[in-house]
């Protein structure tokens, strides 16, 4: 399991675990199902785990509830998986810090897709990739975004006192894209394309719900931001000091 990414696959349907568990070992990665949330904490317990996939709608303990939990307490990717009619709950996950999502029903190989999106994001992912391929670590690249100061290397965002603020692997990219183009006016497709390198509905908002999520951190009064910028019509745009 050490060489491989381990995912936690959460739902109370039996059939839908079998088949995830199945499908996704033939793919490669070590899979452990869970059928509620004390299972997912005994699964955590017993070793690294990379990635959920977390079925909203379940008995007893929800999705919601353990996506706070998976947020508050590790480090861990997560993916919804949600039925048609929960896009409220959709977006309610996001703003918790939820990764992604994908409706049922759903294409395995979409699935798929999502998953190996997710987990190459993951600092985790990422600085396990540089270490089996002998990579040494390179400088450190910092930028400041407010009074908040973003670490590209180790994908990590430090408030002004230096203490760390949690942020997804999802929240990252966004502000990757946002220091590689300041001032740049950047629709939400534009947003999406360079952020996570995916076709996207072109009605989906969770760009909108992720860069509230952001201004909440970053922003002095997330109410009037100055650092990322509302360009109404158009998209956003960051102004690394607060003026254009």
């Amino acid at each position: 399991m050490a060489d491989r990414a381990h995912i936690v696959v959460v739902d109370d349907e039996p059939a839908i675990r079998e088949t995830l568990e199945e499908y996704l070992a033939m793919q490669g990665f070590a899979v452990t199902t869970a059928a509620g949330g004390a299972d997912l904490r005994r699964a955590i317990a017993a070793g690294p785990v990379d990635l959920v996939l977390l079925d909203l709608n379940m008995p007893g303990e929800d999705g919601l509830s353990l996506t706070r939990y998976l947020r508050q307490e590790t480090r861990i990717g997560v993916i919804l998986v949600t039925a048609a009619g929960e896009a409220i709950d959709r977006v309610v996950g996001l703003e918790m810090g939820a990764d992604d999502y994908i409706p049922k029903p759903f294409d395995l190989r979409e699935l798929l897709a999502r998953v190996r999106s997710v987990l190459r994001r993951m600092p985790q992912a990422a600085a396990a990739a540089a270490e089996a391929a002998g990579d040494k670590a390179e400088p450190s690249a910092h930028v400041v975004f407010g009074a908040c100061r973003l670490d590209l290397a180790g994908q990590r965002l430090f408030a002004a006192d230096g203490s760390e603020l949690a942020i997804t692997a999802m929240e990252f990219d966004l502000l990757r894209t946002f220091a590689r183009h300041p001032r740049q006016v950047l629709s939400r497709d534009r947003l999406l394309d360079l952020a996570h390198n995916r076709d996207w509905d072109p009605f989906d908002r969770s760009i909108d719900v992720r860069i509230t999520r952001l201004r909440r951190k970053i922003e002095l009064d997330p109410a009037k931001p100055q650092v990322i910028k509302t360009v109404r019509g158009t998209g956003y745009m960051f102004v690394p000091d607060g003026k254009e």
